[in-house]
């Protein structure tokens, strides 16, 4: 009989997209009950504090400006943000509203929960350096980029 089973994949891609995806599922799994997913929770949460350029906050998140703005039209469809313009008036400023702050207030501690399972299954060292080497890894890609 022959053995099937497929090697690891050698792709950095691949291997970083399927972990992006097991650990997506799992915030998903938790948020579900609230209405949100971890994208939507993310977006929320980063734009909370104070209006954000589409831009910055695209930036921010690693996503194109277009990907942010398609992303944006449910949550403002449900009211939890609005587009506001800025100082300069082609500038577009992402508000959440006071419904927004309230389902995020919500979702956190559900965030938490699956924070918390995702470090316990993973263990706190093993989670405290693979940020730190996906922070050092972002950080040269990103310098990569610009130079």
């Amino acid at each position: 009989m022959e053995n099937t089973a497929l090697q690891p994949s050698q792709c950095t891609c691949f291997r970083l997209r399927k972990l992006a995806r097991l650990v997506s599922q799992r915030y998903d799994r938790e948020l579900a009950p609230v209405g949100i997913n971890i994208n939507q929770y993310s977006i929320l949460r980063r734009a909370a504090a104070t209006p954000r350029a589409v831009g910055d906050l695209a930036r921010e998140l690693g996503m194109d400006r277009t990907t942010l703005s398609r992303d944006l039209k449910p949550l403002a469809a449900a009211g939890w943000v609005e587009l506001v313009s800025g100082d300069d008036a082609r500038q577009r400023l992402i508000k959440v509203t006071a419904s927004g702050k309230r389902l995020l207030a919500r979702a956190q501690p559900v965030w938490r929960r699956a924070q918390d399972a995702i470090e316990d299954s993973i263990g706190s060292d093993r989670i405290e350096a693979l940020n730190a080497r996906l922070d050092d890894a972002a950080h040269s890609l990103d310098a990569g980029a610009s130079a």
